[in-house]
């Protein structure tokens, strides 16, 4: 019986469309296929991880936001009169002082001017020389139009308590710890800011915490000293401060929305703006 010879094959492995592939193309694509899993795990890994600090951001942001929250809910106004002009103190005490100019710019002089708020111009008068930090403050402020544009953010109603308080650096009263100062001058001793004052708000119990906010006193008002003393009056409205009552004060304040009702001491309904301020 003759034998048939038969021709053995190169070894292959036939691939699921039918073509045929040598055993080394099959052993490179198990190892691209192995470092291709290789760098899918690896970026799987980076994207857990990447999952986790982004979860994390989310978390600190939150938390940061709810701080900011309740600042700025407990810096708001509250309706004791002992706290008629408060505002919060700053952190940083070196910081707060840096900018505050010398008394000597006050040149211990009257100074008048206008300051003008919602359209209505009021004339004002600075006394130099009974308040030459704060006054000195103030005319820096003004010559370097930094109450260009400021708001009043807060307004009381009350009897024997009616300011209007202008002048912070973010609009919402929380304080301007850039610019802070002391000591108190010029505060009167009964307590009594009469229609017509211009005093400094500051924070409760510190004497170095004015800034750049200011009141102005519509009706005569009752601010009992604190342990600090009292809050420092850098001058008066002259003319104009009837209008202002008509035009501005008259508007009240914005109803709280849950009981609909004004309160005596909050913002005031219509947004007030200082509009140009002028000293000479």
């Amino acid at each position: 019986m003759r034998h048939r010879r038969t021709r053995y094959a190169r070894a292959s492995i036939q691939t699921g469309d039918g073509s045929v592939t040598s055993t080394k193309e099959q052993q490179r694509r198990v190892r691209d296929y192995r470092a291709r899993r290789t760098v899918h795990e690896g970026k799987q890994r980076r994207l857990k991880r990447d999952n986790v600090i982004a979860i994390a951001a989310v978390v600190v942001v939150g938390t940061l936001a709810g701080l900011g929250q309740w600042w700025y809910a407990d810096s708001q106004p509250t309706d004791d009169a002992a706290s008629a002009s408060e505002s919060p103190a700053p952190t940083d005490e070196a910081t707060a002082s840096e900018a505050v100019p010398d008394p000597s710019l006050a040149e211990g002089r009257e100074w008048t001017g206008s300051l003008t708020i919602n359209g209505v111009e009021l004339g004002i008068q600075l006394d130099g020389a009974a308040a030459p930090q704060a006054v000195s403050a103030v005319i820096n402020d003004i010559q370097t139009g930094y109450y260009a544009g400021k708001t009043c953010h807060r307004l009381t109603t009350a009897d024997r308590f009616e300011v209007l308080q202008c002048g912070s650096l973010d609009g919402t009263g929380a304080g301007d710890p850039d610019y802070q100062y002391g000591p108190i001058e010029n505060a009167p001793a009964d307590d009594v800011y009469v229609a017509g004052t211009i005093a400094m708000a500051r924070a409760g119990g510190d004497a170095n915490s004015n800034g750049h906010q200011f009141f102005i006193v519509y009706g005569d008002t009752d601010i009992p000293a604190d342990a600090a003393g009292g809050y420092t009056v850098i001058g008066s409205v002259t003319s104009g401060l009837d209008q202002l009552v008509t035009d501005v004060i008259s508007a009240g304040t914005t109803p709280d929305p849950t009981t609909g009702v004004a309160p005596e001491d909050g913002a005031p309904l219509n947004p007030v703006t200082i509009d140009a301020a002028t000293v000479e």
